[in-house]
């Protein structure tokens, strides 16, 4: 039998012809002590070779910490782990419900069942070929890819991986579409109709300053100067999806219910105060004049409706918020929408999203010629860029408007 190599560790025959020759080699090393017994990792291969570069490489990444006693998780396992432990504070709500929604439906089914150590590229591009094959929208898939990535990467910083799989493959593309938004003249009629709303003032914030939802819905008295004719953006209302309390088992919970409502030691859900979407999102913005009146009505208003309920006002769980129901409760997203899509009927316009008004308000500004670093200002947009990204199909008709200035400038009556 050959000698070992100076350095290779433990290699030795598995398996031998009937004429005792090896058929193919086998080695071990060891990567770490548990309860004072070590913990080895087995390699095998047809010849001495293979084996050896397999348990020099092996050697190496124990040195370097990548490899470490303890069973390798699969992919699903450190998926779950990633989200409900590492990742828990990092992320809103809102954003960490929306990638349990990938893990579930999308990474876990396709991807969840590999080793953690054995994913390899070749995997996930058969992942998102199987959801473009089914017909998902090329940002879903997209969005799958970022979050996939981004656990691991946590995962190769931790040492379960040696190399991100994700980093080494192309996202799927994405082609930038253009963002709905009404025109001019439709959002006049939108702002018509909703002049005789009892929360006018909501649909012309919305229109006119491009508030998020939240935003909106969580705006308190505190942060609105009448006298100044200004608004503090500093918070906003969110819905929380109820979650489970029991913990996983398996690819399920422990409960064997999906829903976290259903769960019998949920915890969490309703409407809640959180930060606003990011840092830029901190703002101070004016208000137009004509906001300005509606929102003192909407004050007289409110504070009418106020003695009405009396004891049944509902108002204070959340702060003195500007826009409520007539009891003073908060007013549920849901339920904005569905006032929101009542009020473009009324306007006779297209049924766009709530959100469409932010994406309204932007492409009005950069029209009447607002600089787009005001205009980011304004909506609360973590960079120049992407105020430019989103709104790029504005940018044409500002270089008319630029040409024609230049023409009055250089060409035009002195």
């Amino acid at each position: 039998m050959a000698r070992r190599g100076t350095g290779e560790g433990s290699i030795y025959p598995a398996t031998r012809d009937a004429r005792g020759r090896p058929t193919s080699w086998r080695a071990a090393v060891v990567v770490g002590w548990v309860d004072g017994k070590p913990q080895r990792k087995y390699l095998r291969g047809a010849t001495r070779g293979e084996v050896a570069t397999k348990l020099a490489a092996a050697t190496q990444a124990r040195d370097d910490g990548v490899l470490r006693p303890g069973s390798t998780p699969t992919v699903a396992e450190w998926l779950h782990h990633w989200l409900d432990v590492v990742a828990a504070d990092r992320l809103r709500e809102s954003t960490r419900a929306g990638y349990e929604g990938h893990l579930r439906r999308y990474l876990v089914p396709l991807l969840g069942r590999h080793r953690l150590d054995k994913l390899r590229p070749e995997h996930i591009d058969r992942a998102w070929a199987e959801l473009a094959g089914r017909g998902l929208a090329p940002a879903t898939v997209r969005q799958s890819h970022r979050i996939l990535s981004r656990a691991l990467t946590i995962a190769v910083r931790r040492g379960h991986l040696a190399r991100n799989p994700c980093q080494l493959i192309d996202g799927p593309a994405v082609s930038r579409a253009e963002v709905p938004a009404l025109t001019p003249a439709q959002a006049r009629s939108l702002v018509t109709a909703a002049a005789e709303d009892r929360l006018a003032s909501r649909w012309t914030v919305a229109v006119a300053l491009g508030l998020r939802q939240g935003e909106a819905l969580g705006l308190a008295w505190d942060e609105v100067d009448l006298d100044a004719g200004t608004i503090r953006v500093r918070r906003a209302i969110q819905r929380q999806q109820v979650r489970h309390g029991c913990g996983r088992a398996g690819q399920g919970w422990a409960c064997g219910k999906r829903r976290g409502a259903d769960c019998p030691q949920r915890h969490g859900g309703g409407l809640v105060v959180v930060e606003p979407k990011s840092a830029r999102s901190h703002r101070t913005v004016a208000m137009p004049v004509e906001l300005v009146a509606q929102l003192r009505a909407r004050r007289t208003a409110q504070l009418q409706e106020r003695l009405v309920a009396g004891s049944r006002w509902r108002g204070g769980e959340l702060g003195d918020l500007v826009w409520t129901q007539p009891d003073g409760a908060p007013i549920d997203h849901r339920a904005d929408w569905q006032a929101w899509r009542d009020l473009c009927d009324r306007a006779g316009v297209p049924r766009l999203r709530v959100h469409d008004a932010r994406h309204t308000a932007a492409t009005l500004m950069l029209v009447q010629g607002i600089p787009a670093r005001v205009v980011m200002g304004v909506l609360g947009h973590s960079t120049i860029q992407l105020t430019l990204d989103t709104y790029s199909h504005v940018v044409p008709e500002l270089a008319e408007q630029a040409a024609a200035a230049m023409s009055t400038a250089l060409w035009g009556p002195s």
